[in-house]
């Protein structure tokens, strides 16, 4: 009986153990995608986004977002991210991006 109670355990453990690693991959690989996305966006947008690799990664996420609510989930999907909606809302938030640098740089100090 007590090893049955011990092979239960060590299941729900290894269970638990595998699925904190799937949903760590999970978010891995959607980071991922999503700074792949923001990167090209950040490419077809002139200017640089702010941060980096990290504001390419934000970029990203908010543009899939974005895009998702506003075009909805057409298109082909990675890892949870709707590709077309996803690219076209990182473009607009790194126009928007860029915008706001270009005028906060543009300011001269008193």
């Amino acid at each position: 009986m007590i090893v049955v109670l011990i092979l239960i355990g060590l299941l729900i453990v290894f269970a638990i153990g595998i699925w904190l690693t799937s949903t760590l991959v999970g978010l891995i690989v959607t980071l991922f995608v999503a700074g792949i996305i923001g990167w090209i966006a950040d490419s077809i947008v002139p200017g640089r986004l702010p941060y980096g690799w990290l504001g390419a990664i934000v970029a990203g996420v908010l543009g899939s977002w974005l895009g998702s609510l506003v075009l909805g989930g057409f298109g082909p999907d990675i890892a949870g991210i709707a590709i077309i909606p996803a690219l076209l809302g990182a473009i607009v938030l790194a126009f928007v991006a860029s915008g706001v640098t270009k005028v906060s740089g543009a300011r001269k100090p008193s």
